[in-house]
């Protein structure tokens, strides 16, 4: 195996034993704490490890209409920060009509209602095609995190108990896509109950497989989509994409942060 893969797939075996090691001093175990510090200092050290080489890929727009880019690998990578869950080239697409309407971050209050906001309840679509091989559909649609104070929570409080528990909790609602080449796509943070697909079924690229939802670790409706090599997305490595159309010259390619992505609508029911 690629030592950049396995990497990657080490890494979330680490940080559970990590904690309750760690958790064990306080009930008389010896090394515990140290062997836990050792542990989770190696799951932050394997998190800077980048993954293999890949082509980038050109995928369909996942969304219809204009969607404003926020952590865009074409800004910067690892665009989130990191290269756990196969996060490198991921980015996250917020709907930004053009009569506006998105609320402004800091207004109305710390946990504003995410029916507030234009992107809950859009079509979300998957962007190759392929099949079906995970879904998930039952977290709850939180309130978003509007303010500094509600934010730092999330950052700080809520994340780590997400990424204590596992990949689902992070994610949210989700569906993963195998494009049939080893290449998976992630659509995240779905919209409770909105997902059409069931596992197994195939899809074309376009088709309608859910709406946009805020659950998970989201501060706000909106789409993470990534590629990666692998379903099991605690493990994954990821892989860079480009949007047919994507670029800011419309070429193939994704917008930067705070550029907008204006995706063809397709037809209702698509």
């Amino acid at each position: 195996m690629n030592p950049r893969r396995a990497a990657a797939r080490t890494r979330p075996l680490l940080l559970v034993p990590g904690v309750l090691l760690i958790a064990a001093g306080e009930i008389g175990v010896t090394l515990g704490p140290l062997i836990g510090f050792l542990l989770l200092v190696a799951f932050i050290v394997l998190d800077r490890v980048g993954p293999p080489d890949a082509p980038v890929r050109v995928v369909e727009p996942p969304v219809d209409g204009p969607w404003r880019a926020l952590n865009s690998p074409a800004t910067k990578v690892p665009s989130h920060g990191t290269h756990g869950l196969g996060q490198t080239w991921a980015i996250d697409l917020a709907a930004e009509p053009a009569d506006g309407g998105r609320p402004a971050f800091g207004s109305g209050g710390q946990w504003r209602p995410v029916t507030d906001y234009p992107a809950f309840g859009l079509p979300i679509r998957s962007p190759v095609p392929g099949t079906v091989v995970r879904v998930h559909d039952r977290r709850r649609d939180h309130r978003a995190r509007s303010g500094w104070l509600s934010l730092v929570f999330l950052v700080v409080v809520e994340g780590f108990v997400r990424q204590v528990a596992g990949s689902r909790w992070l994610l949210g609602n989700h569906v993963v896509v195998d494009a049939g080449d080893g290449t998976y796509a992630v659509l995240a943070h779905l919209r409770r109950g909105s997902v059409r697909v069931a596992v197994g079924d195939a899809v074309d690229a376009g088709r309608q497989v859910a709406e946009c939802g805020n659950s998970g670790n989201s501060s706000e409706p909106h789409l993470h989509v990534q590629l990666t090599d692998s379903p099991w997305i605690a493990g994954a490595c990821g892989r860079p994409m480009a949007f047919r159309g994507g670029a800011a010259d419309g070429g193939d390619g994704l917008p930067a942060d705070d550029e907008v992505l204006d995706a063809a609508a397709r037809p209702a029911g698509h």
